[in-house]
């Protein structure tokens, strides 16, 4: 779903690149969700030949507004509970990690 927000109205060739599946598992995949209401199809306008599929609303609004609080919050809530001694070794931790990539 990521994806297909990500990428606006791809066609099912781009999204099968993106995902690194095959044509017709991502096929299996979109028909799936577009009966759940959660992708649709249009025809391209400068190519009929081709469908585009994208995120409906919803699912593009959940991902920007629900999801990254889903992920952050009970991480906030914990740094909250943290003694001040373990939010500086986590804080060391983090720059420790955001260092690693850099010493290849």
């Amino acid at each position: 779903m990521h994806v297909a927000v990500q990428s606006g109205r791809a066609s099912l060739k781009d999204l099968s690149k993106q995902v690194g599946l095959a044509h017709s598992t991502v096929s299996g995949i979109v028909d799936r969700l577009e009966k759940r209401g959660l992708l649709e199809r249009e025809t391209d306008p400068a190519d009929g030949r081709t469908t585009r599929i994208a995120a409906c609303k919803v699912v593009r609004d959940y991902l920007r507004d629900t999801l990254p609080h889903l992920t952050t919050d009970p991480l906030v809530k914990a740094l909250r509970h943290a003694k001040p001694s373990e939010q500086n070794r986590i804080l060391e931790g983090l720059r420790t990690l955001r260092r690693v990539p850099d010493k290849r």
